[in-house]
């Protein structure tokens, strides 16, 4: 396999060794429902003697792709529900989506966008991100501006700078988010000229990575968060639970203190979502609880995302993760600790008076 060049189209993924011959009318099918992509970087942490590769399960096609379960949607965290106008996503009062750009360095094959994004879709036009922005500009209540695609850090550094500076000129934006695979996917993009776009003089300017898996951040992804860091931007994680993936505790372990290790916190760890084809990555619920249950006791707070579920039909996030409190008989708390064993703590003193 030749980790040098990227992968786009079925008969790449078959020459490279990572979709058999046999599945070629299987591949050709799931990239007609959503474009294939994989760069050089992940594709030389692909262990291509591990017919269960977990890098390469997140980015190769499968035949497992065109089954559709009932409750599964095109859009199922209400996307489009909430689109006001073009390339604007408004779930939350306080904070927005912005969606500048449709492509992405690689294409998941879980991802919740996957009918929408890719090198068929539209880039907002100077007019339609003027439009935008003003929406944004219009509404003080709109503090968080997100953005998201696609990936905003394929935009080129002049595109990316001209966003960053437009918003940080809205007074009452007090945080811009740049959520992005380009750090593990295309580390070779994280250069000075793109650091020096991030700059922000009032908003404070976050960037969040998604990543899955350990080995996604290889030297180059490493050397990519440490610039980023050293620039003084802080760097948060997002995380997938994918099935034969890393739902497993050693390998989520992994993940997070890797991550850590190099400044990126961990912020949120997403259940996948109801995605047309997307079932044989879903665990069920408990599976996420119980994880994070045995991770309480292995990590220490630093690594600890929360585990989120997006309701669908565009409700918003909502944590998951295991419960340790239960009310008991003399009306105050059982709490589990991290062993699994309660201990008694009591209710609230009378109100004086």
């Amino acid at each position: 396999m030749d980790a040098k060049t990227s992968l786009r189209n079925p008969s790449d993924f078959i020459a490279s060794g990572l979709v058999p011959p046999a599945q070629a009318a299987a591949a050709e099918a799931a990239s007609a429902r959503q474009p294939l992509a994989i760069g050089p970087a992940l594709l030389a942490a692909i262990d291509a003697a591990d017919a269960a590769d977990p890098i390469a399960r997140q980015f190769v096609p499968s035949a497992e792709e065109l089954e559709v379960l009932e409750e599964e949607m095109a859009d199922p965290i209400g996307d489009h529900r909430h689109s006001p106008i073009k390339g604007i996503v408004h779930r939350y009062p306080d904070r927005v989506l912005l969606k500048p750009i449709p492509v992405c360095p690689v294409y998941c094959r879980f991802c919740f966008r996957r009918e929408d994004v890719g090198p068929d879709g539209e880039t907002l036009t100077p007019a339609e991100l003027e439009a935008a922005l003003d929406y944004i500009r219009a509404r003080p209540e709109i503090w968080e501006v997100i953005l998201s695609g696609g990936d905003p850090l394929l935009l080129s550094p002049r595109r990316l700078r001209d966003i960053v500076r437009s918003l940080d000129r809205i007074p009452h934006v007090g945080v811009i988010r740049i959520h992005t695979r380009v750090p593990v996917a295309a580390p070779e993009r994280i250069d000075g000229d793109l650091i020096a776009a991030l700059e922000a003089d009032d908003s404070a300017l976050y960037v969040a990575i998604h990543c899955n898996h350990a080995r996604e951040l290889t030297p180059a992804a490493r050397h990519a968060c440490r610039d980023l860091a050293r620039a003084g931007i802080p760097l948060l994680a997002q995380t997938v639970l994918l099935k034969g993936v890393n739902d497993d505790a050693a390998v989520l372990e992994a993940l997070f203190r890797a991550l850590v290790r190099n400044r990126v916190r961990p912020y949120y760890l997403h259940h996948p979502d109801l995605v047309r084809g997307t079932g044989h990555f879903r665990p069920g619920l408990e599976t996420g609880q119980a994880l994070m249950r045995a991770l309480r006791g292995r990590l220490s707070g630093l690594c600890q995302p929360t585990y989120v579920l997006d309701i669908p039909g565009g409700h918003g996030k909502a944590p998951v993760g295991p419960g340790y409190l239960a009310k008991d008989a003399t009306g105050g708390w059982q709490v589990e600790d991290y062993r699994g064993e309660t201990h008694a703590y009591p209710p609230a003193p009378p109100k004086a008076g």
